[in-house]
C-alpha cells in the first residue's frame, strides 16, 4: 500500500511541476526541471497524506506538495556547490552546477526557492486566505535560520570545530537541516483544514530524526550506485554522526524506536494512517 502510495504521490507532483515549469526559458528553467525529477518524494507524499486524513482533496494538496519539493530540490541544488558539499552527482545525476554551471546553479536554487512560496500562496491550493498566510509563515520559518538554513550552518561550523560535535548538538543540528521540512509536510494537511497538526507533529519529529539517522547508516554501509550520491563524505570530513557517537548497532536500535515513536502518534487516527504508519518502517530500512 505505502510503496503504491508514495510512487502515485511522486508522479502527481511531478506533473504537476513539470507543467509549472514548462514554459520557462533555459537554462535556469531546464536546471529547475532537472533538479525537481527524480527522488522519492517523501516529503510530498507527507503533506499529500496529511492532507487525506484531514478531509483535504488532492486537486488542493498538490499546491503545497509541489511547493516542500521545489524547496527541497533548491536546498540540494546549494548543498551540492563546491563552496557547500561540492558534489557531482545527486539522484544518480549529474549535479547542477556540473551539468550547467555554478553561476546557473546559484540562480537555480534562488528560483525554486521563490516558486515554493508562489505555489503555497496560489489560492487553488488552500483556499482560506488566512491559512495560506499561516503556512507561508511556517516554510518561511521551516526553511530559513530557524530551521534549514540554520541546521546547515550548523553542519558547516562542525567541520572547523576543535571538538566533535555530542548527541544532543546533533539531534538540534538535524532537527533544523532536516526535520523542519519534514515538520512542516506533515503538518500542511491540519493546516490547510484548520484542525490541530499536534498528532502529525509528533509523528514528524520522530520520522525526521528516524530519516537522518538513516541517512548517516547509509553513509557507512550504502552503495554509492544506489545512493545516487557520493557516501562516506562525513567520514571523511571528521564529522560526528549518530553512527559514529552510537555505533552501527546502536544506530540502526534508535532508528527503530523513533519509528515506533512515529506509529503510536497516530494512533487517534485507526486503520486511516496505515500508510504513514508503513512509511516510518520504510525509512529506516531503505538503502538509499
Amino acid at each position: 500500500m505505502f510503496r503504491a502510495r508514495l510512487k502515485e504521490a511522486a508522479a502527481q507532483v511531478q506533473d504537476h511541476l513539470r507543467e509549472v515549469l514548462a514554459p520557462l526559458d533555459p537554462p535556469v528553467g531546464a536546471a529547475m526541471q532537472h533538479a525537481c525529477a527524480g527522488g522519492k518524494h517523501m516529503r510530498a507524499f507527507l503533506v499529500l497524506e496529511g492532507a487525506r486524513l484531514h478531509g483535504i482533496g488532492p486537486e488542493r494538496a498538490i499546491w503545497p506538495a509541489a511547493a516542500i519539493e521545489a524547496m527541497h530540490a533548491y536546498s540540494l541544488v546549494h548543498d551540492d556547490l563546491p563552496c557547500m558539499d561540492d558534489d557531482d552527482m545527486r539522484r544518480g545525476r549529474p549535479t547542477v552546477h556540473r551539468k550547467w554551471d555554478e553561476a546557473t546553479a546559484v540562480l537555480t536554487g534562488d528560483a525554486l526557492q521563490a516558486l515554493a512560496f508562489e505555489l503555497l500562496a496560489d489560492p487553488r491550493g488552500c483556499a482560506d486566505a488566512g491559512a495560506r498566510a499561516d503556512l507561508v509563515l511556517a516554510l518561511a520559518r521551516a526553511a530559513g535560520v530557524r530551521g534549514m538554513v540554520g541546521g546547515q550552518a550548523m553542519d558547516i561550523a562542525a567541520e572547523g570545530a576543535d571538538a566533535p560535535l555530542t548527541l544532543d548538538q546533533i539531534t538540534t543540528l538535524q532537527a533544523g537541516k532536516t526535520g523542519a521540512l519534514i515538520e512542516w509536510a506533515a503538518c500542511a494537511g491540519p493546516s490547510m483544514a484548520g484542525d490541530e497538526p499536534g498528532a502529525l507533529r509528533r509523528y514528524a519529529r520522530a520520522l525526521g530524526l528516524a530519516f537522518q539517522i538513516a541517512d548517516d547508516i547509509i553513509d557507512v554501509t550504502g552503495d554509492e550506485a544506489r545512493a545516487g550520491k557520493r557516501l562516506n563524505k562525513d567520514a571523511e570530513a571528521g564529522k560526528a554522526t549518530f553512527v559514529s557517537l552510537l555505533g552501527l548497532d546502536g544506530a540502526r536500535a534508535r532508528a527503530a524506536e523513533l519509528a515506533d515513536e512515529a506509529c503510536a502518534a497516530l494512533d487517534g487516527y485507526g486503520g486511516q494512517a496505515e500508510t504513514l504508519r508503513q512509511a516510518a518502517h520504510f525509512v529506516i530500512a531503505r538503502d538509499s
